[in-house]
């Protein structure tokens, strides 16, 4: 496993449409084992592989366990490695929160996103797999799955007001204070 680097808002490989993947193979779990030592690095809850300069369609998603006393967050502290993931599903309700990305250091916004959503693709193995989603795990792979189609958690903000500027590295701060984060 290595930390790789990860690709930064300027670079135009993030608004390139990834590949689907053709075929799952060996190289796929180090890549993702890859993703997750990045993720994990950079203290994020979310990551695609493009982030990591590789254009196919592969996300990770791991949000953080509770702290003691807190209500767990549904799915958390389960990582979800998905291979070609698609929408299936999406609630007619949305909810508006606030996003950071890895790849967009300094910036955090609030995005509008579907509350509920189903996720299929396929697993590191190469069977077939749908993840149920609400709340933050649903934003957070609603955000992934945009980068997979070159969009940024930019695209979604028409209102400059609903997006600001925090210390390099204390987004995950801003968007705890307003208790949702990504």
């Amino acid at each position: 496993m290595a930390v790789r680097e990860i690709v930064i808002y300027d670079d135009p490989r993030l608004r390139e449409t990834s590949r689907r993947v053709k075929r799952v193979t060996p190289a796929l779990g180090d890549l993702v084992d890859d993703m997750v030592e990045t993720m994990h690095e950079a203290r994020g809850i979310g990551l695609a592989a493009i982030q990591v300069g590789v254009p196919e369609r592969i996300i990770i998603a791991e949000l953080p366990e509770a702290d003691e006393g807190e209500e767990p967050l549904p799915g958390a502290g389960t990582l979800f490695a998905i291979v070609n993931p698609e929408l299936a599903r999406r609630s007619q309700e949305q909810e508006e929160g606030i996003e950071g990305c890895l790849s967009i250091p300094g910036l955090v916004g609030q995005v509008e996103r579907h509350l509920r959503v189903t996720v299929k693709g396929l697993d590191i193995t190469g069977r077939r797999i749908r993840v149920k989603a609400e709340g933050l795990l649903a934003r957070v792979l609603q955000h992934e799955i945009d980068h997979c189609g070159g969009v940024l958690f930019i695209d979604h903000i028409d209102d400059p007001e609903k997006l600001w500027q925090v210390e390099e590295g204390e987004e995950e701060a801003a968007e705890a204070a307003q208790q949702i984060a990504i």
